[in-house]
């Protein structure tokens, strides 16, 4: 398996866990943090998958998530308005070191079904392009 289809497989499976805990029978507080935290790792694995995309398949070089991002909507990945969305998702992961804060674990949790859709429209996307099969599951409903 090559380095992109790795990366892709890997976000592909953190993006089902992060959907996963969406719909788990557990206590509303642990299901915000648990989200809280797969969002994290599941936006990282995204990003990463895409920075390698946007190598292997564009052939840009880009070493920063904002600018893997915005590589992407200048390639056709995103739009506009789903880059505006995954920049969103930056700025909440790097807020969620204080989820300690309650108010603040909630406004990000608030945002978490909009996070959750544009990682599944943009790892769809990079399957749709390489020509493979969808790499998401559908975006869970939120209970």
């Amino acid at each position: 398996m090559d380095r992109l289809e790795e990366r892709l497989e890997i976000a592909g499976r953190a993006y089902a866990t992060l959907s996963e805990i969406l719909t788990a029978d557990v206590p509303p507080t642990v299901r915000r943090d648990a989200a809280i935290i797969r969002l994290v790792y599941t936006f990282e694995a995204t990003w990463k998958a895409a920075q390698r995309f946007l190598a292997d398949v564009e052939g840009v070089e880009v070493g920063t998530p904002n600018g893997v991002i915005r590589g992407c909507r200048d390639t056709g990945l995103l739009t506009d308005v789903e880059t505006e969305a995954a920049l969103a998702i930056t700025r909440d992961r790097n807020l969620s070191v204080h989820i300690y804060n309650e108010e603040l674990a909630e406004q990000i949790f608030s945002r978490l079904p909009g996070h959750v859709r544009v990682l599944a429209t943009w790892l769809e996307a990079m399957g749709r392009r390489r020509g493979g099969k969808p790499i998401t599951p559908p975006p869970p409903s939120r209970r």
